[in-house]
């Protein structure tokens, strides 16, 4: 009896791995899958809306990435159905559902908060200004294809949070600590957004949403988390200037 509890435990163990794998293929494959779709995809834009090469641009960007997202993540999602414990790293009882949301909301500020700390660390001791390309990139290519804040608000931040907090910081984590699980995922984080100037920014979040996640032992609490800042930041960044316009001719009225 004790024998076939081992295996049966052995194979479970076995099979979150194969699931972690995958889902960390899958993601990896998003990410260079542009490298040979971009271009046919581009032509496809351009044929159907009749753009030239320069205007079709942010719209085959804009939506080649929410595609892109959205496929991954249907996949993903799938994927981890079929393994109803996959999501089971820790012991314990998980936070409530309430909490798991409070705990999101908070966690908002707390990644805000340390994003903040973490710009003035890199002007002070760095000299490094604040403003980050990769961010100006999105937004740029947002404002030509909308459909890109779907998947930046929504698509990103959950394929991040299944990437980079469950299958990194969950797997390393039953098997080292919380630190060492924390500190590498949080620095693979910053390195996938390739925005190497700036990856102290990066790696505060990731610490932080890997805290959210092992506070409350639910994904769901750094996905809130993270879909708050992308969201905040993605309103800000692309609803910049109407506002400015909207608060001086308010100015004006006055």
């Amino acid at each position: 009896m004790e024998r076939i509890l081992t295996v049966t435990t052995s194979q479970k163990i076995n099979k979150h791995k194969k699931t972690a794998l995958y889902v960390l293929l899958i993601y990896i494959l998003m990410q260079i899958s542009g490298r040979w779709l971009l271009k046919p995809f581009h032509k496809l834009v351009m044929n159907t809306t009749g753009l030239p090469s320069e205007q079709a641009a942010p719209l085959t960007q804009g939506w080649y990435i929410a595609l892109s997202f959205a496929i991954a993540l249907i996949l993903i999602l799938i994927l981890t159905s079929r393994d109803k414990a996959f999501w089971d790293i820790y012991k314990g009882k998980k936070e409530t559902i309430p909490l798991t949301i409070v705990w999101g909301i908070i966690g908002f500020f707390l990644v805000f908060f340390g994003q903040m700390i973490g710009a003035a660390i890199e002007m002070t001791v760095f000299g490094i200004q604040g403003g980050s390309q990769n961010t100006a990139d999105i937004v740029a290519i947002a404002k030509g294809a909308p459909i890109t804040i779907l998947a930046i608000v929504v698509f990103g931040p959950v394929l991040e949070e299944f990437v980079f907090r469950r299958v990194i910081f969950g797997s390393l984590v039953q098997t080292t600590n919380f630190w060492v699980a924390a500190i590498v995922s949080a620095i693979f984080f910053g390195l996938i957004h390739f925005d190497f100037t700036h990856i102290l920014l990066y790696t505060i979040c990731g610490l932080i949403f890997a805290f959210l996640y092992h506070k409350t032992k639910r994904i769901w609490t750094s996905i809130i988390a993270h879909v708050m800042l992308n969201g905040f930041v993605t309103f800000v960044q692309v609803f910049a200037e109407p506002l400015q316009k909207f608060l001086e001719e308010l100015e004006k009225m006055q």
